[in-house]
């Protein structure tokens, strides 16, 4: 299938052009001309860009007002809830995600994704959040005390098939008791996730609200920090020289305070005790050239699945270039998670496609409602009858 007249948007710029899709991989880009035996879609200058990535999310989790309202299901009413998220992320133009963990769920859901079994993103998945006895998401989560004992829960989680670790350096906003800026975890215990993790091929995420929990955490060698909210002078320096990647997820925090009036007490008071300091600190990390990848921790509080695309816009608006935020979400987010032969136009990748109306790098909200979304080279959502004709007769061929 040729897609023609386009306007191509990657991490190379913006520019018109030609893609071609084989199979599920792009197999050319450029000024192309159409083969006698392949279908041809003209898209009018509309953009085609690379399905986003969204490298924090949780499938498990649906924008309740609190996680306890997630904690009494069963593993199967879990599974059911996990899938229907996929969907909506999928169809909503994300084509590739980081799971943070919930129970031992995510793997499968994973797993039937990848098995085209149900619809999805391609998933990278752990296992459950490693998390301080007590620590916040300790209700999904699997609580340490000890390196030792920090290494057997490693061990555990690849056991189960996890392709990474998430643990809790400090303590969260959606966890009662718990003290966003304190760290939760020993040195000793950091030390022994990370270099467990590293051990087994596994990467290392970070749940990091306080200073002294990130730099905690980079002194160990972790790879990404989640949230960054009250990031010093020292911690951005030290994220900087140790080259770890920074995931914002200012969705988040956006979305609480924007519905203070149903959150919870506690969560609304320490979103807004730390909400500015959260959007100062992604401010200074962008101005100082730290490495961000695009997350929105999708499913926290009022932070539906299906609006991920408002990261970007969030991302411009608090300083970063458009051009920067999009290959945050794209890019930089697939090469931090691990998920290659995406987020990019190419040659050689997968065809996980969206076309919009407009460039999202003059009009980001054009990415909250695209207008077909491929994934593999195949229609997901949208498309007119023209478009997914088009498609079926490539793949029929």
């Amino acid at each position: 299938m040729l897609l023609r007249d386009a306007t191509l948007v990657d991490a190379d710029g913006v520019r018109v052009g030609d893609l071609r899709v084989d199979g599920d991989r792009i197999a050319d880009v450029g000024d192309l001309a159409p083969r006698s035996d392949e279908s041809v879609l003209d898209l009018d200058g509309r953009t085609l860009l690379p399905g986003l990535v969204d490298a924090h999310i949780h499938y498990s989790l649906s924008g309740e007002r609190s996680v306890e309202d997630v904690v009494g299901m069963s593993d199967a009413e879990l599974a059911l809830v996990e899938a229907r998220n996929a969907r909506k992320t999928l169809e909503a133009g994300v084509t590739g995600v980081r799971v943070m963990g919930a129970r031992d769920v995510d793997v499968h859901v994973r797993d039937r994704i990848a098995a085209g079994e149900i619809p999805g993103p391609r998933t990278v998945a752990s296992c459950r959040s490693i998390t301080a006895t007590g620590g916040h998401g300790h209700h999904l989560g699997r609580e340490i005390t000890g390196a030792d004992d920090a290494r057997r829960a490693v061990r555990e989680q690849a056991k189960r098939g996890a392709d990474f670790t998430k643990f809790m350096v400090t303590g969260g906003v959606t966890t009662p008791g718990s003290d966003p800026n304190e760290t939760a975890l020993t040195d000793a215990e950091v030390e022994a996730l990370v270099d467990e993790s590293h051990r087994r091929g596994m990467h290392t995420a970070t749940h990091a609200h306080g200073a002294a929990g990130v730099k905690a955490a980079v002194e160990a060698g972790v790879d990404t920090v989640e949230h960054g909210t009250l990031l010093d002078d020292e911690a951005i320096e030290m994220l900087l020289a140790a080259d770890v990647t920074l995931v914002p997820t200012l969705s988040a925090p956006h979305h609480i305070v924007r519905n203070v009036d149903a959150a919870t007490e506690e969560d609304r008071t320490k979103t807004e005790a730390v909400y500015d300091r959260h959007l100062d600190s992604f401010r200074r990390a962008v101005d100082a050239g730290v490495r961000i990848a695009g997350g929105t921790d999708a499913g926290t509080p009022f932070n539906m699945h299906g609006g991920n695309a408002a990261e970007v816009t969030f991302m411009i608006d608090n300083g970063m270039d458009p051009l920067a935020a999009l290959t945050a979400m794209t890019k930089t987010a697939a090469e931090t998670v691990g998920l290659q032969d995406q987020g990019t136009l190419e040659r050689g990748t997968y065809a996980d496609l969206l076309v919009c109306g407009s460039d999202p790098t003059e009009d980001p909200k054009t990415l909250n409602d695209p207008q077909v979304v491929l994934k593999g080279g195949a229609v997901v959502a949208g498309g007119d009858e023209r478009t997914k004709r088009a498609v079926a007769d490539t793949r029929d061929s």
